[in-house]
């Protein structure tokens, strides 16, 4: 693996005359990139915050997939998560930041994150692949139909009757059922084989056209965002894996904890052993070229 040996500053001009030089920009991101934008799943200040019941009977993070909840305190966790996460109507600077360095490059985003950060912050939603799902749905969680469904109008009922203090639904008909068989729902995120990918799919048929009708000589630079090894095979991986099928192409991993690149990628990689907020508010701020008849 190739380590990091740039400081981020150096880091940041390298990045600076890659994306001056490409003809094309990918941008990939796993779940750091939005804890570097104030939406950390492991902030226990914050978890306390908005979960004080589900803190006082000892969970600690955002992170529940397995913890088994009743029905009346899961739907309020998710009620409250999703609202926070998914619904927040202000778009998220650090993503507009994001949207801002990429400018008017040809570009596709490729993410492993849910919450619809990416278009809130002014990329275009029809260039935005998500194949883990999208909080702002359910599904059926058997399910008996591929169809899934919007949970804006889902995630307000739940809060109509959504107790703070206990961390419960108060009202037992207000908890979800399936619109269709009226069975047990779901987010539509990918927890296991029950997940209903078929509104994720025509954005990758997409994203695939878009870097398989690409020149031979087209100049793709990906830049990865917090993506380490909770799901390697959706965003790091594969990468990895266009970096060594397009002969042109580099990337550039942005990781505080796995910045490693791979060996046989020298010279076309740039590992940045930092937050994704520190290299991007690097990238943004005015670089100033130093003025050769000053005296230092």
């Amino acid at each position: 693996m190739n380590h990091p040996t740039l400081e981020p500053a150096a880091a940041a001009d390298t990045l600076r005359t890659w994306l001056a030089e490409a003809d094309r920009v990918l941008i990939t991101a796993g779940a750091g990139l939005s804890a570097a934008a104030g939406y950390d799943y492991g902030d226990e200040d914050r978890f306390q915050e908005l979960f004080p019941a589900l803190h006082r009977i000892g969970l600690r993070s955002r992170y529940l997939v397995g913890v088994s909840l009743p029905p009346a305190l899961l739907w309020g966790y998710w009620a409250v998560h999703i609202d926070d996460i998914r619904f927040s109507p202000d778009p998220n600077p650090l993503y507009q930041r994001l949207r801002s360095l990429v400018g008017d490059k040809d570009h596709w985003v490729m993410t492993s994150n849910v919450d619809a950060l990416f278009a809130r912050g002014g990329f275009a939603p029809d260039r935005v692949f998500t194949p883990q799902g999208d909080y702002g749905r359910y599904q059926c969680a058997t399910p008996c139909t591929p169809a899934t469904w919007d949970n804006r109008p889902l995630v307000a009922q739940l809060l109509a009757t959504y107790d703070p203090a206990t961390g419960a639904i108060t009202d037992p008909s207000a908890l979800p059922r399936c619109p269709n068989c009226g069975g047990e729902v779901e987010i539509n995120v990918r927890i296991g084989p029950e997940f209903v990918d078929g509104p994720y799919l025509p954005a990758g048929r997409r994203l695939r056209h878009w870097l398989g009708t690409a020149p031979v000589d087209t100049r793709l630079l990906i830049l990865e965002f917090g993506a380490g090894f909770n799901t390697p095979g959706v965003i790091r991986w594969p990468g990895e894996h266009l970096t060594r099928h397009l002969p042109h192409s580099r990337l550039v991993r942005v990781n505080p904890t796995h910045p490693e690149t791979p060996a046989d990628l020298a010279g076309r990689t740039l590992p940045v052993p930092v937050g994704a907020d520190h290299l991007i508010d690097a990238l943004t701020m005015p670089h100033l070229t130093p003025d050769p008849t000053e005296t230092p």
